[in-house]
């Protein structure tokens, strides 16, 4: 988490602008009344990352309807990464290294105990459909970056 947070959206590679996006797309969408999938679809499609919508839709919504306290996400514009973006970003990054322990851990702080199960299934599930996409998520493991990626 500390690897993120109050960082420079710029700083995060491609995989991890990408969640980041996705995730405030998300709440942006769920704040107007919209459907977050449906807002998202043409993104997905545009990094050819469909697949990965239906699970990525799982996790959030488990994340904002079963979450101990409210998960507070950052306006598209914003340029730094909140603390609770940093903690999602903790996570995306711990399925993206195979270490889905630790994030069992930090979603048993985040999510009620029946939630902690569905969401990690679908969090792991998109990181494989975003890796089966092209993107190399193991820069998203190694935190932030200096320069700007030219693929995914």
């Amino acid at each position: 988490m500390y690897r993120f947070v109050d960082r420079p959206v710029e700083t995060l590679c491609n995989g991890g602008r990408f969640l980041l996006w996705a995730m405030r797309g998300w709440v942006a969408a769920a704040e107007r009344g919209q459907c977050p999938p449906q807002m998202l679809h043409r993104g997905f499609v545009a990094v050819n990352a469909v697949g990965a919508l239906p699970d990525f839709h799982i996790a959030m919504a488990l994340l904002g309807s079963d979450a101990v306290e409210t998960l507070l996400l950052a306006p598209m514009p914003c340029l730094q990464i909140s603390e609770d973006e940093a903690i999602l970003l903790g996570l995306w990054r711990d399925f993206s290294l195979g270490t889905a322990a630790n994030a069992h851990v930090t979603l048993a702080l985040l999510a009620e105990g029946e939630s902690v199960g569905p969401i990690a299934n679908a969090m792991d599930a998109v990181i494989d459909r975003l890796v089966a996409a092209g993107f190399d998520m193991s820069a998203l493991a190694a935190g932030t970056m200096t320069h700007q990626e030219s693929s995914k």
